[in-house]
This record gives structure tokens, C-alpha cells and sequence, in this order.
């Protein structure tokens, strides 16, 4: 192992911090760790690992572009809590490893984390407990997508230029018979192959989906909805690179969401959003769940508004999580309530029968997340869940007791 020390140009402090612990493995892949160098309040540095010999003066510049662009120039406003859990409920250390040691999960590969019951039940039932809020509250239409999403609707919404570092793009080999043959060859005689693939592939045209709005977006491009107000619920595989910050069920790459997403005008977006929000809040109060609800925004990388877009969005409050803890002193996102104002309208010509271009709202749950946070509050022995999420189970399949 190596370790580098990288200065910053002028010392980072407060929000900025989270900031950056969410960009330094993106800076280059060959960073397996890192920590922050402080003095006193202010952090001065950022200490890398690498598991080769790297050119500290390369690292060091990316890490300071970085900064300077996307970290330092965006307000530091202070965290503001729309909801905070009134149970104390106290996660149980190191709940993950006690997952694998009894056959719950497995892990399958870097944030590729398979569920066996109770969780599968816990993840089925939740999911239900939301289908409720959304028949109940909107009377959405279901969908089941796709896997794969075409990679013009995520070049038209804005993503690839907002989020790339999270993309993952399906390939195939290019549809002639001498590459195949080619292939088929030098499968015989290598024993990795994943550096032979690339250049024998055809156009890249589909990837796979970062989360499940967009193949919603794009099912409505270019049309006129027949009623003023829309409402879409779909669940599904979602996929994002997640470098080295994958851990336990927290950050997959491969994981599940539910998501909901609301098409209309202004105010019905807004209000189907916060809707939503309060009673996801009551689903986390009825459950006993500690946790909260703020003012959040989402991981812009790598693009010239960065600072401006994450800053913005603040402000406007237009993202609200709700985390659930799962450690001492740590929490994760189980779900996101976002507004888009017209963005994702005018991207896709999505009209309303005024004419007028649609606003849209989404809210969307990471089943695997919010299984997890029940499952450190209250372990995987089926008795000791609350009455709510038994009871569900019991209605939609059978329960396995765990230990």
C-alpha cells in the first residue's frame, strides 16, 4: 500500500466536509482509502491510499479541481431537520456482519448484496406498506418496466452530464460473424476477458437505469396527457457506480426502488410530494423508527454548475430524505421527496391539455436501504419485529423465522 498526501489550496471546514468525503473516491480509481488531515476545525489535506505507486502530483491536482470548483464555491447552509423521530430505538452493533454470519444476506460481489428471509419478507412487505400510501393518496397507475433504459432518455433529462460518475452501460459484441468467431477465440485462450470485450463492442444505445423515473419520463415524451394531473408507480432494479463507497446494504450497486413520480401542474406536484412525505414520516413513526427527515441534494459531479446546482437546490429545498439510523451516530437515506419544477417537462415535451409544458415531483424508496434500517433497529428474529410489518407479512407470504 502507498499513501500520498494531498494539500488542499486553503483549508475546508463545516458542510464542505461531507462534500468532499462524497467525491474522493470519484477522483480516480486508484484510491482505496483515504482520511481527512485536520488542524483544529479546519481540514488542510486529504490523505489517499493507493495499492500502487501513483503520481501524488496528478491526485493532488484532480483533488484540488475538485475543490475549487464543485466543494468550496457552494453556500454552507446549515442542515435543516423538517422531522425528527420522537423513538429513541438504538440500532444493533455491527447488525451487517451478523446478517452474513447467519445466511440473511450474502454478498455476491462489490455492492452486489443477495437477501434470503426474513429480509426478502421485510423488503416485500414494506414495499407493500407504500403501495398502500400510493393507492390510498393517489390512486397511481403500476408499471413494470424494462430492465434497460435507452441512453437517449438519460442524455435528454440531463443526468449523464449531472451524474456520471454513477452511470454503468450495457454492451454488446458488434452483430457480425468474424467478431464473434474473433471472441469465441480468445475466450479459449485467456483466462480474464474484460479487457477484450470493449473494442469488439456494437453502439452503445441502452444502459442500465440509475433509478426508475426515467423510464417514465420517457414513456410520456413528446405526448399530451389526456388529464391534468398524472400519477406513475414502478418498482425495479436500479443500478449506480458507487466506487469504493459501497458498503453493507447502504450503497449498492445493484439494488431496488419503488418510486412514484407526479406529473401536473405546480401546485399539485408540490402537494402530492409533501403528501407523500408526511406519510412516509407516519409509516416510520407507526414502526417505532428513529430517524429524520431534512433538506438535502443530490451528488452533481463533474460539471460546470456543480456548485450552483447542489446550492440551488438547497435553497429551494426541492430534495427532502428521510434517513433512518443504523449505527451510532449513523443514519441512511431509505427514501428522497423531490420537486423538478419543469425541468424534466421541458426535457422530454411532456404537455398538459392546456398546452402547457408539465411540472413534475417523484418520490422513491430504496427497498434494500429501508429493509436494512428495520433490520438494525430490530434484528432479524421475526417476534421482535413491531406488529405492523408482522402482520403485513403474514398477509403476503409466509415468514421464516430468523434468529
Amino acid at each position: 500500500m502507498h499513501e500520498y498526501r494531498l494539500d488542499l489550496d486553503e483549508p475546508l471546514s463545516g458542510a464542505h466536509l461531507d462534500e468532499l468525503r462524497r467525491r474522493v473516491y470519484y477522483i480516480s480509481e486508484a484510491i482505496t482509502a483515504f482520511r481527512l488531515a485536520a488542524d483544529g476545525d479546519e481540514v488542510t489535506a486529504v490523505v489517499v491510499t493507493t495499492e500502487r505507486p501513483a503520481d501524488a502530483e496528478v491526485l493532488g491536482e484532480k483533488l484540488r479541481h475538485v475543490v475549487e470548483t464543485e466543494v468550496r464555491p457552494q453556500l454552507r447552509t446549515p442542515p435543516k431537520v423538517l422531522w425528527q423521530s420522537p423513538s429513541d430505538r438504538r440500532p444493533i452493533p455491527d447488525a451487517f456482519d451478523g446478517l452474513l454470519a447467519d445466511g440473511v444476506v450474502h454478498e455476491v460481489g462489490p455492492g452486489q448484496v443477495a437477501l434470503g428471509d426474513p429480509a426478502l419478507a421485510a423488503l416485500d412487505a414494506l414495499d407493500g406498506m407504500l403501495r398502500d400510501i400510493i393507492a390510498e393518496e393517489f390512486g397511481a397507475r403500476e408499471y413494470r418496466y424494462p430492465t434497460l433504459l435507452p441512453v437517449t432518455a438519460l442524455h435528454r433529462s440531463g443526468y449523464l452530464s449531472s451524474f456520471p460518475q454513477h452511470m454503468m452501460f450495457a454492451a454488446r459484441l458488434d452483430g457480425d460473424v468474424d467478431t464473434y468467431r474473433e471472441f469465441a477465440r480468445e475466450v479459449g485462450e485467456r483466462s480474464e476477458i474484460g479487457d477484450s470485450v470493449l473494442h469488439r463492442c456494437g453502439p452503445v444505445d441502452r444502459c442500465l437505469p440509475p433509478t426508475m423515473c426515467y423510464h417514465t419520463f420517457d414513456q410520456f415524451a413528446g405526448t399530451t396527457l389526456p388529464d391534468e394531473n398524472t400519477v406513475v408507480t414502478a418498482k425495479g432494479g436500479s443500478f449506480r457506480h458507487e466506487s469504493r463507497y459501497h458498503r453493507t446494504l447502504e450503497r449498492l450497486a445493484d439494488f431496488t426502488i419503488r418510486e412514484t413520480v407526479f406529473l401536473g401542474t405546480a401546485g399539485f406536484v408540490r402537494d402530492a410530494r409533501d403528501r407523500f412525505r408526511e406519510r412516509a414520516i407516519g409509516l416510520a413513526e407507526q414502526l417505532g423508527l428513529s430517524g429524520r427527515c431534512e433538506v438535502a441534494s443530490d451528488p452533481f459531479f463533474a460539471g460546470a454548475a456543480t456548485a450552483a446546482q447542489v446550492s440551488s437546490q438547497r435553497l429551494l429545498e426541492l430534495k427532502h430524505e428521510l434517513h433512518l439510523n443504523v449505527g451510532p451516530g449513523d443514519s441512511i437515506s431509505v427514501g428522497s421527496f423531490n420537486l423538478h419544477e419543469k425541468h424534466f417537462g421541458d426535457a422530454f415535451g411532456i404537455k398538459g391539455p392546456d398546452g402547457g409544458t408539465v411540472h413534475s415531483a417523484c418520490v422513491g424508496f430504496g427497498l434494500e436501504r429501508l429493509t436494512y434500517a428495520v433490520l438494525c433497529q430490530y434484528g432479524w428474529n421475526t417476534d421482535d419485529w413491531p406488529e405492523p410489518l408482522r402482520e403485513r407479512c403474514r398477509t403476503t407470504r409466509h415468514m421464516h423465522r430468523g434468529k
